[in-house]
């Protein structure tokens, strides 16, 4: 009993000190998510830094463009305060990337107290392990992902802007002029982007790929505290297939090559994720055998027929 006491931490305080340290927290947490907004307001080179990550975030798009023949990608918005709340956006998505580690450390504050050290140097390398997941998600979708969904959507319909058009059929005008090419028959169907929507669409395979890379940490999770087993997220490795290519054909769009990628992706992560669920499994037997605590299972001899069979045969045996 002495032990245990000393090895988990006082956390017999009354019901409103914990209400108290609660509030604290989550004082120091806004404050800090508020203090990562401001900082993407900050101006650099004559704009906000938020504006200098939309243009970042936007890149996929610019070069689709200027790659299906768009000397100058341009994306509107249509009413006046749609770019404000873009910029907002981003400043509070960012802005919160910003302030994680503030925002984790808080929690994790909160919550150490009542966990055994044990449980501690257990749960602290997921947290760390999980943004950097997140962070390898959301490279890989906007490197990788996003391009290849521009070029698939925007190839449909040959998205060249019309200042493409009028350079193609040699017409000369000034350049602070945007006059749409005459067309003798038919309606000319020509791209002419929102600035919300695409930035949605780029947000969209950020957080798709960034919660996909969490399948190793959450699986790991989970066989560490004994809900999943290697052999029984092997057993269901068929199925795991079926789900991932339903996830594909979600989140991607119907394009087969970027479909394979997130397959091949996902994949690869839940085989990683039995790899290492089978890691912490070996880890605490070894454990619990250095501890004298670890015992094998004996086998089912009850429902075993060939046992059953062994014991007929014994019967009649003596009858001979």
């Amino acid at each position: 009993m002495s032990d245990a006491h000393d090895d988990i931490e006082d956390s017999s305080a009354p019901l409103i000190e914990h209400l108290a340290e609660l509030r604290t927290r989550l004082i120091r947490s806004v404050i800090a998510l508020l203090v990562g907004i401001c900082v993407l307001f900050i101006p650099v080179n004559g704009d906000f830094l938020a504006e200098h990550i939309l243009q970042f975030l936007l890149v996929p798009i610019e070069d689709t463009l200027r790659a299906l023949g768009d000397p100058s990608p341009t994306l509107q918005y249509t009413s006046p305060q749609e770019y404000l709340f873009v910029v907002f956006r981003i400043s509070m998505v960012f802005g919160f990337a910003l302030a994680f580690p503030v925002i984790a450390f808080q929690m994790w504050r909160f919550v150490a107290p009542g966990l055994y050290k044990s449980e501690k140097n257990a749960f602290l390398p997921f947290i760390i392990a999980s943004p950097v997941m997140f962070l390898m998600g959301a490279s890989f979708a906007h490197f990788v992902v996003t391009p290849l969904a521009m070029a698939f959507f925007l190839g449909f319909a040959d998205a060249p802007s019309i200042f493409a058009n009028l350079l193609a059929g040699g017409v000369d005008v000034p350049d602070a002029t945007a006059v749409v090419p005459a067309t003798e028959e038919g309606l000319r169907i020509t791209f002419f982007g929102k600035v919300n929507e695409s930035l949605h669409t780029s947000l969209v395979f950020i957080m798709a790929f960034g919660l996909c890379f969490q399948l190793p940490v959450l699986l790991t999770l989970m066989g560490k505290a004994g809900l999943v087993s290697a052999e029984g997220l092997g057993s269901v490795r068929k199925y795991a297939m079926v789900a991932i290519l339903v996830l594909a054909a979600v989140v991607t769009p119907p394009d087969v090559v970027t479909q394979l990628i997130l397959f091949v992706v996902v994949y690869g992560l839940y085989e990683v994720s039995i790899f290492l669920v089978g890691r912490v499994e070996k880890k605490r037997e070894a454990d619990l055998r250095a501890q004298g605590l670890w015992f094998e299972e004996e086998p089912d001899t009850e429902n075993d027929p060939l046992m059953d069979e062994f014991d007929e045969d014994e019967d009649e045996e003596p009858q001979r």
